[in-house]
Protein backbone atom coordinates (compact mmCIF):
# COMPACT_ATOMS: atom_id res chain seq x y z
CA UNK A 1 0.00 0.00 0.00
CA UNK A 2 2.81 2.32 1.11
CA UNK A 3 4.94 1.31 -2.43
CA UNK A 4 1.12 2.61 -4.04
CA UNK A 5 1.36 5.90 -2.65
CA UNK A 6 4.83 6.38 -3.26
CA UNK A 7 4.28 5.93 -7.17
CA UNK A 8 1.24 7.95 -7.16
CA UNK A 9 3.54 10.78 -5.79
CA UNK A 10 5.91 10.27 -8.34
CA UNK A 11 3.91 9.83 -11.07
CA UNK A 12 2.07 13.78 -9.89
CA UNK A 13 5.15 15.06 -9.46
CA UNK A 14 6.35 14.36 -13.10
CA UNK A 15 3.01 15.45 -14.32
CA UNK A 16 2.98 18.37 -12.85
CA UNK A 17 6.79 19.28 -14.06
CA UNK A 18 6.18 18.42 -17.51
CA UNK A 19 3.00 20.79 -17.69
CA UNK A 20 5.03 23.93 -15.93
CA UNK A 21 7.80 23.00 -18.25
CA UNK A 22 5.23 22.87 -21.60
CA UNK A 23 3.40 26.35 -20.05
CA UNK A 24 6.94 27.91 -19.91
CA UNK A 25 8.99 26.63 -23.30
CA UNK A 26 6.01 24.73 -25.35
CA UNK A 27 3.50 26.45 -25.95
CA UNK A 28 4.28 29.73 -28.14
CA UNK A 29 3.28 33.71 -27.61
CA UNK A 30 1.42 34.92 -30.24
CA UNK A 31 1.76 38.77 -30.91
CA UNK A 32 -0.66 40.45 -33.13
CA UNK A 33 0.57 43.66 -35.13
CA UNK A 34 0.77 45.01 -38.95
CA UNK A 35 2.01 48.50 -40.31
CA UNK A 36 1.18 50.47 -42.74
CA UNK A 37 3.22 53.33 -44.94
CA UNK A 38 1.87 55.90 -47.08
CA UNK A 39 3.92 57.79 -49.50
CA UNK A 40 2.75 60.66 -52.37
CA UNK A 41 4.70 60.47 -55.56
CA UNK A 42 5.66 62.95 -57.96
CA UNK A 43 6.62 62.13 -61.22
CA UNK A 44 10.05 62.80 -62.42
CA UNK A 45 9.17 64.08 -65.99
CA UNK A 46 6.69 65.91 -67.39
CA UNK A 47 4.44 62.86 -68.06
CA UNK A 48 0.50 63.08 -69.26
CA UNK A 49 -2.10 61.06 -68.26
CA UNK A 50 -0.38 57.89 -69.56
CA UNK A 51 1.99 56.73 -66.99
CA UNK A 52 2.19 53.81 -64.32
CA UNK A 53 2.34 55.18 -60.82
CA UNK A 54 5.29 52.15 -60.28
CA UNK A 55 8.22 53.65 -62.50
CA UNK A 56 9.85 57.34 -62.60
CA UNK A 57 7.96 58.41 -59.91
CA UNK A 58 9.61 59.73 -56.89
CA UNK A 59 7.63 58.76 -53.47
CA UNK A 60 8.04 60.58 -49.91
CA UNK A 61 6.11 60.12 -46.79
CA UNK A 62 5.28 64.03 -47.07
CA UNK A 63 5.92 67.01 -49.77
CA UNK A 64 5.70 70.13 -47.79
CA UNK A 65 5.11 74.16 -48.98
CA UNK A 66 9.22 74.30 -48.67
CA UNK A 67 9.54 71.86 -51.26
CA UNK A 68 9.32 74.36 -54.31
CA UNK A 69 9.75 71.68 -57.08
CA UNK A 70 7.18 69.51 -55.72
CA UNK A 71 4.19 71.10 -55.42
CA UNK A 72 1.33 69.79 -58.01
CA UNK A 73 -0.85 71.97 -60.20
CA UNK A 74 -4.41 71.57 -61.46
CA UNK A 75 -5.25 68.82 -63.39
CA UNK A 76 -2.27 67.32 -62.55
CA UNK A 77 -1.94 63.56 -61.76
CA UNK A 78 -1.02 62.40 -58.41
CA UNK A 79 0.32 58.91 -57.55
CA UNK A 80 -0.13 57.29 -54.16
CA UNK A 81 2.04 53.88 -52.62
CA UNK A 82 0.87 52.40 -49.89
CA UNK A 83 3.09 49.06 -48.14
CA UNK A 84 1.18 46.84 -45.64
CA UNK A 85 3.62 44.35 -43.69
CA UNK A 86 2.40 41.68 -40.86
CA UNK A 87 4.83 42.22 -38.17
CA UNK A 88 3.52 39.89 -36.07
CA UNK A 89 4.18 35.91 -35.44
CA UNK A 90 0.94 34.78 -36.79
CA UNK A 91 -0.92 34.50 -39.59
CA UNK A 92 -3.09 37.49 -40.25
CA UNK A 93 -6.41 36.66 -41.91
CA UNK A 94 -9.29 38.88 -44.21
CA UNK A 95 -7.04 41.93 -43.92
CA UNK A 96 -8.96 45.15 -44.63
CA UNK A 97 -7.79 48.61 -45.70
CA UNK A 98 -9.14 51.94 -46.80
CA UNK A 99 -7.61 54.93 -48.05
CA UNK A 100 -9.64 58.71 -47.99
CA UNK A 101 -9.18 60.53 -50.01
CA UNK A 102 -9.05 64.67 -49.33
CA UNK A 103 -11.16 67.02 -51.28
CA UNK A 104 -10.27 67.90 -54.60
CA UNK A 105 -8.77 65.28 -55.97
CA UNK A 106 -10.76 62.07 -57.53
CA UNK A 107 -9.66 58.39 -57.95
CA UNK A 108 -8.72 57.45 -61.98
CA UNK A 109 -6.64 53.74 -61.16
CA UNK A 110 -6.21 51.34 -57.88
CA UNK A 111 -7.51 48.91 -56.27
CA UNK A 112 -10.56 48.65 -54.32
CA UNK A 113 -14.36 50.09 -54.23
CA UNK A 114 -15.01 53.93 -54.11
CA UNK A 115 -17.20 55.93 -52.14
CA UNK A 116 -17.97 59.58 -53.19
CA UNK A 117 -20.20 59.78 -50.31
CA UNK A 118 -17.62 58.93 -47.58
CA UNK A 119 -14.93 59.74 -50.08
CA UNK A 120 -13.52 56.31 -48.80
CA UNK A 121 -12.00 53.48 -50.79
CA UNK A 122 -11.74 50.37 -49.43
CA UNK A 123 -10.57 46.78 -50.19
CA UNK A 124 -9.71 42.81 -48.95
CA UNK A 125 -5.93 42.58 -48.91
CA UNK A 126 -6.65 38.89 -48.15
CA UNK A 127 -3.80 37.23 -45.56
CA UNK A 128 -0.83 38.04 -44.66
CA UNK A 129 1.74 35.38 -44.11
CA UNK A 130 4.45 36.12 -41.10
CA UNK A 131 6.56 39.57 -42.25
CA UNK A 132 5.12 39.50 -45.97
CA UNK A 133 4.52 43.23 -47.23
CA UNK A 134 2.49 43.67 -49.99
CA UNK A 135 2.46 47.22 -52.21
CA UNK A 136 -0.40 49.31 -53.53
CA UNK A 137 -0.09 51.95 -56.27
CA UNK A 138 -3.30 54.64 -56.85
CA UNK A 139 -3.32 56.91 -59.56
CA UNK A 140 -5.70 60.26 -58.46
CA UNK A 141 -6.26 63.76 -60.59
CA UNK A 142 -6.47 67.29 -58.81
CA UNK A 143 -9.88 69.07 -60.28
CA UNK A 144 -9.78 71.98 -62.69
CA UNK A 145 -8.32 75.17 -61.41
CA UNK A 146 -12.42 76.54 -61.74
CA UNK A 147 -13.03 74.01 -58.84
CA UNK A 148 -10.14 74.94 -56.75
CA UNK A 149 -10.66 77.67 -53.96
CA UNK A 150 -10.12 80.77 -55.42
CA UNK A 151 -8.89 83.03 -52.79
CA UNK A 152 -5.76 80.16 -52.03
CA UNK A 153 -2.75 80.37 -54.57
CA UNK A 154 -0.95 77.42 -52.16
CA UNK A 155 -2.75 74.91 -50.04
CA UNK A 156 -1.98 71.96 -48.71
CA UNK A 157 -4.19 68.38 -48.11
CA UNK A 158 -3.53 65.34 -46.16
CA UNK A 159 -4.55 61.44 -47.55
CA UNK A 160 -5.12 59.04 -44.75
CA UNK A 161 -4.28 55.52 -45.51
CA UNK A 162 -5.83 52.37 -42.72
CA UNK A 163 -5.59 48.75 -41.96
CA UNK A 164 -7.18 46.08 -40.32
CA UNK A 165 -6.13 42.62 -39.14
CA UNK A 166 -7.23 40.25 -36.18
CA UNK A 167 -6.54 42.08 -32.90
CA UNK A 168 -4.17 44.98 -34.99
CA UNK A 169 -4.35 48.11 -36.77
CA UNK A 170 -2.60 50.87 -38.02
CA UNK A 171 -3.07 54.27 -40.26
CA UNK A 172 -0.07 56.37 -41.75
CA UNK A 173 -0.65 60.15 -43.72
CA UNK A 174 0.82 61.91 -46.47
CA UNK A 175 0.78 65.37 -47.52
CA UNK A 176 1.38 67.41 -50.69
CA UNK A 177 0.84 70.51 -51.56
CA UNK A 178 -1.30 72.79 -54.61
CA UNK A 179 0.00 75.76 -56.23
CA UNK A 180 -1.80 77.53 -58.82
CA UNK A 181 -2.31 81.77 -59.38
CA UNK A 182 -4.57 83.64 -57.86
CA UNK A 183 -7.15 85.83 -60.05
CA UNK A 184 -6.43 89.75 -59.53
CA UNK A 185 -9.30 91.53 -58.05
CA UNK A 186 -10.38 94.65 -59.99
CA UNK A 187 -10.14 97.80 -58.43
CA UNK A 188 -13.96 98.91 -56.66
CA UNK A 189 -14.95 101.84 -59.08
CA UNK A 190 -17.34 104.32 -57.26
CA UNK A 191 -21.02 104.40 -59.32
CA UNK A 192 -21.98 107.38 -60.47
CA UNK A 193 -25.67 107.62 -59.68
CA UNK A 194 -28.27 110.36 -60.65
CA UNK A 195 -27.67 112.32 -57.54
CA UNK A 196 -23.67 112.09 -58.69
CA UNK A 197 -24.69 113.46 -61.63
CA UNK A 198 -27.05 116.22 -60.40
CA UNK A 199 -24.00 117.74 -57.96
CA UNK A 200 -21.55 117.67 -60.42
CA UNK A 201 -23.84 120.07 -63.00
CA UNK A 202 -24.83 122.08 -60.25
CA UNK A 203 -20.95 121.91 -59.80
CA UNK A 204 -20.25 123.12 -63.08
CA UNK A 205 -23.37 125.38 -63.32
CA UNK A 206 -21.66 127.88 -60.14
CA UNK A 207 -18.27 127.82 -61.78
CA UNK A 208 -19.50 128.84 -65.20
CA UNK A 209 -21.77 131.64 -63.09
CA UNK A 210 -18.76 132.67 -61.19
CA UNK A 211 -16.70 133.02 -63.89
CA UNK A 212 -19.25 135.29 -65.48
CA UNK A 213 -19.62 137.33 -62.86
CA UNK A 214 -15.94 137.54 -62.34
CA UNK A 215 -15.47 138.86 -66.37
CA UNK A 216 -18.32 141.59 -65.58
CA UNK A 217 -16.90 143.01 -62.71
CA UNK A 218 -12.95 143.20 -64.24
CA UNK A 219 -14.57 144.75 -67.57
CA UNK A 220 -16.35 147.54 -65.88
Amino acid sequence: MKKFFILILIVSCYLSLTTNVLAQYGQPSYSYSIIIDKFVGYPLSNKGGNFNCDWSIEYSDNYLPADLNRRFKPDQYVCFQIKVKNTSNVLLTDVKISDTLPAYISPVEGPGSFDKNTRIINWNAGDFGVNEEKVYFMKTQITSINQLPADKGLFCLTNKAEVWGPNTYDDDYAQFCIEKQVSPVPPSVPSAGPEMGILLLSGEGLALATGLYLKKRLSK
